[in-house]
């Protein structure tokens, strides 16, 4: 049965509405716009709010309707959609020669490394991939914006990881041998090829069709059209010296709406959303499986209690390896999500699992992740509660919007009623 759809006082609802207004007082220094909604097992719309303007150098306001480009986020989407295939045996979760047999390229990638000139150097693997080695990102594929030897690997051959021509781009070489190490990066985009390959649709469409029309989600889309990038929230990039915000040309398009050029579909970083769409998305997951709006079905509980189990229980502080920026879309990160004490942590289906309890009240055994636009989610089956915090913003992790979503978060719990 599905759990408890707890309400929020209204001193609580209050109480966020005057954190999102300060986070946004200043749009230069502070957050041009923040936008948040909460939901619960029931799908009720128990906060939705946003406050500020779609960009600091503009006199638009941000209103709850604001589209945002939700980045990793996306993983999620890809991800139940990949389950969704699994349950009807067209993917398999372990089986690597079932899923070579889709991507027969994954046979001959090899493992990627640099010499001390700076020069690659090419080894063959030895372990297979398999489709949860995507999921968990063990497979042992990367980011160019976190990896040296993926970043000098993709300079050589001039390819933009945001903005890829050809499906055969995402499967750049590994940095280890497959099931060995975790690495974030591109595993879940190659999890969305093998979807596009098995049902011939674009991964985009697939979403449309199986998530988002189904729940009734009509303007979250990975190929918005003009009027929906007319709602878009400006990107901005801060001063890394002098915390000033500048506005930036957004760094992922699907579809070049100019020339009428589409580009790859990313299962990782690709889709556009505003907040009170997705937290129905993670209202549904929580409702095992069924939309409490619409009462489809897009997953099986059990397949969403596998997602919830911690995949790599032998890497207890996976997390806490140290990723080093490289192209100022990030800083560097120690930890992935910092707790005191450093508990170990736990990675489900494509999400990052606190295994203890967290201060802001959320439940152990709770999801959540980020995108790289400072885009934050979290959702909690033992409470009942989820909620999205986003803003537009790079580097990542932003200070100011990570401190508002703890913040926010910490006083959903405290304003929690049955």
């Amino acid at each position: 049965m599905p759990g408890p759809a707890p309400k929020l006082t209204s001193e609580g609802i209050q109480q966020i509405k005057e954190i999102v207004n300060a986070a946004v007082a200043n749009p230069k220094q502070d957050i041009p716009g923040l936008s948040v909604s909460i939901s619960n097992t029931k799908g009720e719309d128990l906060l939705t709010y946003a406050h500020g303007k779609v960009g600091c150098d503009s006199d638009k306001e941000i209103t709850t309707d604001s589209m945002f480009w939700i980045a990793s986020c996306t993983k999620m989407l890809t991800t139940v959609s990949v389950m969704q295939l699994v349950e009807k045996g067209l993917l398999k979760l372990d089986d690597a020669d079932h899923l070579e047999r889709i991507i027969p390229e994954l046979k001959s990638l090899p493992i990627i490394s640099l010499n001390e000139d700076g020069s690659l150097n090419l080894r063959k693997k030895k372990n297979q991939i398999t489709l949860r080695h995507l999921l968990t990102h063990t497979a042992g594929f990367g980011y160019k914006f976190f990896n040296p030897e993926i970043n000098t690997y993709l300079d050589f051959y001039n390819i933009d990881e945001f903005q890829l021509t050809h499906e055969a781009q995402f499967l750049t070489p590994l940095l280890f041998e497959p099931g060995t190490q975790f690495n974030y990066g591109l595993s879940i985009d190659v999890a969305g090829l093998a979807l596009e390959r098995v049902t011939n649709q674009k991964l985009g469409n697939y979403v449309k069709e199986h998530i988002y029309e189904p729940l009734g989600l009509t303007t979250s889309s990975f190929t918005p059209n003009a009027q929906l990038l007319e709602k878009l929230v400006h990107l901005h990039e801060r001063d890394v010296k002098t915390g000033e915000l500048k506005e930036r040309e957004h760094i992922l398009y699907a579809t070049d709406l100019k020339n009428g050029f589409e580009y790859v579909h990313s299962g990782g970083a690709g889709s556009f959303s505003k907040p009170r769409n997705y937290v129905q998305f993670l209202a549904t997951l929580m409702n095992d499986g069924v939309c409490p709006i619409t009462g489809a079905r897009i997953l099986k509980k059990e397949t969403i209690d596998e997602m919830f189990v911690n995949q790599i229980p032998e890497m207890p502080d996976f997390g806490r390896r140290k990723l080093t920026a490289l192209d100022g879309l990030s800083y560097n990160i120690t930890d992935l999500y910092p707790q005191e004490g450093n508990p170990p942590q736990g990675w489900g289906l494509s999400f990052f699992i606190n295994l203890t309890p967290l201060p802001t009240g959320r439940s152990a055994g709770s999801g959540f992740w980020c995108g790289l636009s400072n885009v934050f989610y979290w959702f909690d089956r033992e409470t009942g509660i989820t909620g999205m915090v986003a803003a537009q913003i790079l580097p990542f992790p932003d200070p100011k919007t990570f401190k508002a979503w703890a913040d926010i978060e910490t006083v959903v719990y405290q304003s929690l009623q049955n």
